[in-house]
């Protein structure tokens, strides 16, 4: 049971401060709408009941001594599945990628890996209810509890799926939150024009990670936005994400091609994204089966 030595008012407050504080972190001058979003949702909602954990990445994961909730007001990670390594993500890392994706009211949303559904929650306060979220989860007992958390959203739908599988429909956007080798098929080919993709690209460790799960050794957040004339990238940060769970998980045959090119540096002078076309040679940062990320510029 949850006890707050804060009144429900005061908890809005805290709320807007952090908000604002995350955002600063993040880098971002002004987005108000997104602002209101990290406002307007209670994160305890979506971190189960206490004790709660939080991550120290290397160093583990640890319990925290205070069952306040406004101790959950930080730029921190909390665990949703320590054993599997999965956590509530870095909020102003969210904040800056949520920004980067420009979602707008009415837009339609696939929200990829979507743990207990609280960036899910703030996708749906950025869509409005015109908006639509399809939040996929791998994992049973986090979808369950997603499906729970988000039952009063009339504008979210919850799977328990295969995040490779999804979209199935032409959304205005897709939201990835684990790492991949590779970006799945239907994360492109179900974007609509000027849709925009962000997702974690990345290289898992050879042996699972000793505070659990697999993470990324090498990564890199990247947006992809469908222009009439191909897809243009840009580079957001390092990033390194849990890895993928299903279909994505499977080792590709590039994989020491993507090590190559993490270790060889330059991933964020990418540009484009060619997709099942001949790459132009010499080019490309890296290079695979149907797809290579290159540093020609797309026109919008």
């Amino acid at each position: 049971m949850m006890e707050s030595s804060f009144t429900q008012a005061d908890m809005a407050v805290i709320r807007r401060a952090y908000a604002k504080q995350i955002l600063t972190l993040a880098g971002i001058v002004e987005d108000a709408r997104l602002e209101a979003a990290f406002a307007a949702i209670a994160r305890e909602r979506f971190l189960g009941d206490p004790p709660w954990t939080i991550s120290r990445g290397a160093g583990g994961y640890e319990p925290l001594p205070s069952q306040d909730p406004v101790v959950l007001y930080q730029d921190v990670l909390l665990a949703l599945a320590s054993h599997r390594g999965v956590n509530n993500g870095s909020p102003s890392l969210h904040a800056g990628w949520l920004h980067a994706l420009s979602l707008r009211e009415g837009e339609s949303v696939a929200h990829m890996g979507a743990g207990t559904g609280y960036y899910t929650a703030i996708i749906a306060e950025l869509v409005g209810e015109s908006g639509h979220v399809t939040a996929v989860e791998f994992n049973p007992e986090l979808a369950k509890a997603a499906r729970e958390n988000l039952a009063d959203r009339p504008n979210v739908t919850v799977v328990e799926g295969d995040g490779a599988q999804w979209p199935r429909e032409d959304v205005d956007a897709v939201y990835v939150n684990f790492s991949v080798e590779r970006p799945a098929e239907a994360w492109i080919d179900h974007l609509k024009h000027d849709g925009r993709l962000i997702f974690p690209l990345g290289l898992p460790r050879s042996k699972p990670s000793p505070w659990g799960g697999t993470h990324a050794i090498h990564g890199a957040g990247l947006r992809v936005t469908l222009r009439e004339k191909g897809l243009a990238v840009q580079w957001l940060n390092r990033a390194f994400f849990v890895c993928a769970e299903g279909e994505l998980s499977i080792a590709g045959q590039e994989r020491q091609a993507l090590q190559a090119a993490f270790e060889g540096g330059g991933i964020e002078f990418v540009r484009s994204l060619i997709w099942r076309q001949v790459p132009p040679p010499g080019r490309c940062w890296f290079t695979g089966s149907g797809w290579a990320l290159c540093y020609d510029e797309i026109t919008p």
